[in-house]
């Protein structure tokens, strides 16, 4: 099943790369992009959190976008480096990202994510989309951030 939110062509999206591979968040989750800066550990978190980072008077979690999608580790001082402040309902989350690409507007449908990928319940890859001679994988932001559902009003 797909979300409502990549059944459209409309939708814009927000590129970034892990590990080789173009992945893209709604551009409409999108807070803003920044750099790494200082993130203080949290003691027996998740292994994909790296820590919290104090944002404009906001305490934010920050993922390790590599590690939440199972890919393996990567040189944290490269210039490259940022992180992707995205948001749901109340809720903000950083995700760091070895680059941040560019604005995708796709004019094609969205195809289901390719076939022999391991099958998991919060596997956050919605869909993907063919770009520049192979696909951007279209992630879902809930799912990404294991949050909850919410009640839509």
């Amino acid at each position: 099943m797909t979300s409502p939110a990549i059944s459209s062509t409309a939708a814009h999206w927000l590129t970034f790369q892990l590990d080789g591979q173009a992945y893209a968040a709604p551009l409409a989750q999108v807070s803003e992009v920044i750099r790494m800066g200082e993130v203080t550990p949290v003691p027996g978190a998740a292994a994909d959190l790296l820590g919290v980072r104090h944002l404009r008077g906001r305490v934010v979690p920050v993922l390790d976008g590599r590690r939440r999608l199972g890919l393996p580790p990567c040189d944290a001082d490269s210039e490259d480096v940022r992180v992707v402040m995205l948001t749901h309902a109340t809720y903000w989350i950083g995700l760091r990202v070895d680059a941040v690409g560019e604005l995708l507007v796709p004019d094609v449908a969205v195809a289901p994510p390719p076939p022999g990928r391991a099958v998991r319940t919060d596997d956050p890859v919605t869909g993907v989309l063919p770009w520049k001679g192979g696909f951007v994988a279209l992630l879902d932001v809930r799912r990404l951030c294991r949050l909850p559902q919410t009640e839509t009003a």
